[in-house]
């Protein structure tokens, strides 16, 4: 939308680690992860997901007090990067993490030329075409699914079926892969599903 409008350039912040994440990567052509210096457990749990998503990591604050502990963190996920599964998507030095300083200005022009870079290569690679190929497929099948489900719960045979099943999941007294798929039925009819 923002770039049927005329915008080259749209940045998306997200509210932090989490879902959110996954659905920017799926409406973004190059998704960024900046991060602060941290004390050791950054490259453990939740982080390791949101790494694979990331074409660029930059560690800010990489200047005053911090900047030792910007280094290291960077080298850690510059190594945790090489050790990750290459991507298609990307040309054979990315992706890869950088140090910034928002404070100093330092970083910020060769993270740009970074990202300015890995743009143009998967446009002369034809990486680009299927990156948006691939969104559309995404937000195509959730609007289907959201279009079903709406259709489902609206549909008064299907709520009485999912309210009867709902009952019977709490109660102990049917699985509930078995409860979806009744569910289903009394909104398609056995003979569709």
């Amino acid at each position: 939308m923002c770039e049927g409008a005329g915008f080259d350039v749209v940045l998306i912040e997200t509210v932090g680690v989490g879902q959110s994440e996954t659905v920017v990567a799926q409406m973004s052509d190059l998704f960024v992860l900046l991060l602060a210096p941290a004390g050791g457990d950054e490259l453990q749990g939740v982080k390791r997901g949101i790494m694979e998503m990331a074409d660029l990591i930059l560690i800010n604050k990489a200047d005053g007090d911090l900047k030792s502990t910007a280094t290291r963190t960077c080298a850690d996920y510059a190594g945790a990067l090489r050790l990750l599964r290459k991507r298609g998507q990307d040309p054979e030095d990315f992706p890869k993490a950088l140090m910034v300083s928002a404070i100093e200005g330092n970083g910020l022009r060769q993270s740009w030329v970074e990202m300015q870079a890995l743009v143009a290569w998967r446009k002369q690679n034809e990486v680009w075409q299927k990156i948006r190929a691939d969104q559309n497929a995404f937000w195509f099948n959730t609007e289907l699914r959201h279009a079903l489900l709406t259709r489902l719960e609206n549909d008064p045979e299907a709520a009485a079926a999912s309210s009867a099943m709902q009952k019977a999941i709490r109660a102990g007294e049917v699985a509930p892969s078995v409860a979806a798929e009744r569910v289903v039925q009394s909104f398609l009819g056995p003979e569709k599903t």
